[in-house]
C-alpha cells in the first residue's frame, strides 16, 4: 500500500523552492508552502498533488511566465496569491493554465494583475470557486485576456468567484454541461460573461455589475439563465444580456436593473421569459425582427424610458400576462388582468429604433400627443404586437 506525503517549502523548511518540492513529490503528495514570496518562472505540475498555501504566499511570474501548469488529473490548488504572469497574445498565457486536465479544482486564491486568470483547455469535471480575479493591467481589450477562461471542456464548476478588470470576467468557447454560479463579475472591460458555442449550459445567482455589456450568449443552444442581476451596464451599445443566434434557452427570474437595454435579442429564437424585472433602463427589451417564437410572459416592466423596441413589422413573439405600469386600463371584473389589451410597442420608440436622431424630441409634447393617438388608432406599429392579458399588479419575481 502506497501511502500520501507531505512536502514543507519554505525559509526555514525541507525544501526552499516549490520546483523541488515537486520534482520530490510523488503523484498523490500534499504540498505546503510557507508565507513568503516565490518567484520560479513556471511551475509545471505533471503529477496529481494537493498545493496548499499557508498565510496566503505568493508567487510571482514577474511578468514573464505562465506561473502554473497543470498537465494531471486530479490536482487541488488552496490559499495562494498569484500575481504578474507573462502575456501572449498567440499562445494566450496567463496565472494558471489547465491542460487536458480532469477532475482539478482551483479554490480560495488570490489573482492580481495577470493576463489571463485561469484558462482551461479541454478540461472536464474541473472546480473553479472562492476565488478572487482583479486586474488594472490594461484598460484596452486588446491588452488584458479573460478572468476564467474555458475552450473545448465539459462539466465545469464556475462557483463564488469575484472578477474585476478584465477583457471578459468569465469566457465559455465550445463549453458544454457547464453550472456557473453566485459569480459577482464586474467592471471588465467587455463582457461580465461570454458564451461561445456553448451548448447545454446554466448560469444561476450571478450579478454582473457595470460591465460594458453584462452577458452575452453567442450561437448556442439550451441554455438556463435563472436568478441573476444584471445592473448599472450603461454605454453606447451596451445592454444587460445579448441573445445572439440563440435557441431552445429559458430566461427566468432575473433582474435587469439600470442597463442601457435589458435584453437585445438578434435571431432569438423559441426562447421563455418567465417573471423576469425590468426596470429603470433605457429600453426594457429591443427586438429585432429576426427573432421568432419567443414567449415574454409574467414580467414586470417598470420606469423604462421604452419597455420594448423592435425595427420591423410583423410580430413573430408573444407578450402575455405582463405587468406594464405604463398601462392605464381598467379591470372591471377584479380578476387581476386588466379588460383592455395593452400595446407595449410606442410609436417614439419604433420611430427611435429606425431613426435614432428623432430621440432629440424625447418628452415633448407632439411625440406624447402621437404616442396617445398610436395607441388608439394604430397605424404605424404592429397592430398585433400586444399584451391581451396585462397584469394590474406586479408580479413577485
Amino acid at each position: 500500500m502506497l501511502w500520501a506525503n507531505t512536502l514543507k517549502v519554505g525559509k526555514n523548511e525541507q525544501f526552499k523552492t516549490i520546483k523541488e518540492a515537486v520534482a520530490a513529490s510523488k503523484s498523490g503528495d500534499t504540498i505546503l508552502v510557507q508565507s513568503g514570496v516565490y518567484k520560479e518562472g513556471n511551475i509545471n505540475i505533471t503529477k496529481p498533488l494537493t498545493l496548499l498555501g499557508i498565510n496566503r504566499p505568493v508567487l510571482d511570474g514577474e511578468m514573464k511566465y505562465e506561473i502554473l501548469s497543470f498537465r494531471a488529473n486530479h490536482i487541488f490548488l488552496k490559499g495562494f496569491k498569484i500575481i504578474n504572469s507573462g502575456e501572449d497574445e498567440i499562445e494566450n498565457i496567463g496565472a494558471i493554465r489547465l491542460y487536458d486536465s480532469q477532475y482539478s479544482t482551483i479554490e480560495n486564491n488570490v489573482f492580481e494583475n495577470n493576463y489571463f486568470g485561469v484558462y482551461i483547455q479541454r478540461g472536464f469535471r474541473c472546480l473553479i470557486q472562492n476565488n478572487k480575479f482583479l486586474s488594472s493591467r490594461s484598460t484596452s481589450q486588446e491588452g488584458i485576456g479573460d478572468g476564467i477562461h474555458a475552450w473545448v471542456s465539459q462539466e465545469l464548476w464556475i462557483k463564488n468567484n469575484y472578477i474585476e478588470g478584465h477583457k471578459d470576467g468569465i469566457y465559455l468557447e465550445k463549453v458544454t454541461q457547464t453550472y456557473v454560479y453566485h459569480n459577482y463579475s464586474k467592471n471588465n472591460l467587455r463582457y461580465g460573461l461570454h458564451f461561445m458555442f456553448a451548448n447545454d449550459n446554466v448560469y444561476v445567482a450571478n450579478t454582473f455589475d457595470n460591465n460594458n455589456a453584462g452577458v452575452a450568449v453567442m450561437y448556442s443552444n439550451n441554455v438556463g439563465m435563472v436568478g441573476n442581476n444584471f445592473i448599472n451596464n450603461w454605454g453606447d451599445g451596451s445592454y444587460g444580456l445579448l441573445l445572439k443566434d440563440i435557441s431552445f434557452s429559458k430566461i427566468k427570474h432575473n433582474r435587469f436593473h439600470s442597463n442601457t437595454v435589458g435584453i437585445f435579442l438578434d435571431g432569438a429564437t423559441k426562447i421563455d421569459f418567465y417573471r423576469n424585472d425590468f426596470e429603470n433602463n433605457g429600453w426594457g427589451m429591443k427586438i429585432n425582427a429576426n427573432c421568432m417564437e419567443n414567449r415574454i410572459s409574467g414580467n414586470n416592466f417598470i420606469n423604462n424610458t421604452f419597455d420594448v423596441s423592435t425595427n420591423g413589422t410583423m410580430v413573430m413573439n408573444s407578450f402575455k400576462g405582463n405587468y406594464w405600469d405604463k398601462y392605464d386600463g381598467y379591470d372591471l371584473d377584479k380578476n387581476g388582468v386588466g379588460d383592455v389589451p395593452f400595446h407595449p410597442l410606442s410609436l417614439y420608440s419604433y420611430l427611435v429604433e429606425n431613426n435614432p436622431s428623432v430621440m432629440l424630441l424625447f418628452r415633448t409634447f407632439i411625440m406624447d400627443l402621437l404616442d396617445k393617438t398610436e395607441k388608439i388608432i394604430p397605424s404605424l406599429t404592429p397592430e398585433s404586437f400586444v399584451d391581451d392579458y396585462p397584469l394590474m399588479k406586479k408580479v413577485n419575481v
